[in-house]
């Protein structure tokens, strides 16, 4: 049977995700718009960044914490500062996570 390649979630529209491939943190989780902060002395200027709704809702802490724990799948490092998790792995995760909640409503 093919996987599906959409995931929903309450509060994010449904997302299509490739087959196959690696997803960045900020594609999996809710990460918040922030402002620009000038520059003070002796700090440099912060740049604002737009937010992403990502496919679960929850923050990055508690991904990291799940992470930890064995909740939620191991990371895969591609270079010194860049960590992604594989396209596989995330639709498994929110499968499981759909299935439990249709189980305990």
């Amino acid at each position: 049977m093919p996987r599906e390649s959409t995931a929903r979630t309450a509060s994010a529209p449904v997302t299509q995700l490739p087959q196959t491939g690696f997803l960045r943190l900020n594609q999996i989780v809710r990460i918040p718009p922030t402002r620009e902060v000038p520059a003070t002395a002796g700090r440099f200027r912060r740049r604002a960044r737009p937010g992403s709704p990502g496919i679960l809702p929850i923050s990055a802490s508690t991904w990291w914490q799940g992470v930890k724990s064995g909740r939620f799948p191991k990371p895969v490092r591609l270079g010194p500062r860049t960590t992604v998790w594989r396209v596989e792995d995330i639709l498994d995760l929110v499968a499981q996570l759909s299935a439990n909640e249709q189980g305990s409503a």
